[in-house]
């Protein structure tokens, strides 16, 4: 098992698609399955294209209109107006992700890539468990 940490700096994607190689290379893996799994309710794990970054700002831009910041609907605002947009960004994405390995590399496709999304205005660490399983 492993943690990564990621340090944000607000509202976005970010790639770990690099450190987990490395973990798994480094773990000497063959065959087998990588799970991923995001501890916090306020960002989100995503695979998604890696080559144009475009992709990824129109994935902001259907987010902020699909869930926008300081909607009256929303009564959970604690930590700020996009407290409780953070929290359904996420319920509509996914804090878990399974991956095959083949000798010893992910089988993700030729643009994709590993992303931890950031749903807050505001930095924060965020932490992933990764877990290995094979040979």
């Amino acid at each position: 098992m492993r943690e990564f940490a990621v340090v944000t700096r607000g509202r976005g994607f970010y790639e770990i698609t690099r450190e987990v190689a490395a973990w798994l290379r480094e773990a000497g893996a063959g065959d087998g399955l990588v799970t991923l799994h995001i501890q916090h309710t306020s960002a989100s794990l995503l695979i998604q294209e890696n080559a144009d970054p475009e992709v990824r700002r129109d994935l902001e831009r259907f987010f902020a209109r699909l869930v926008p910041d300081g909607d009256a609907l929303f009564r959970h605002t604690l930590e700020g107006p996009d407290d409780m947009p953070a929290h359904v960004r996420t319920a509509l994405t996914a804090v878990n992700l399974s991956i095959p390995v083949r000798a010893g590399r992910m089988a993700l496709g030729t643009w994709q890539g590993i992303y931890v999304w950031e749903h807050r205005q505001k930095p924060h660490r965020r932490v992933v468990v990764g877990h290995f399983v094979g040979e």
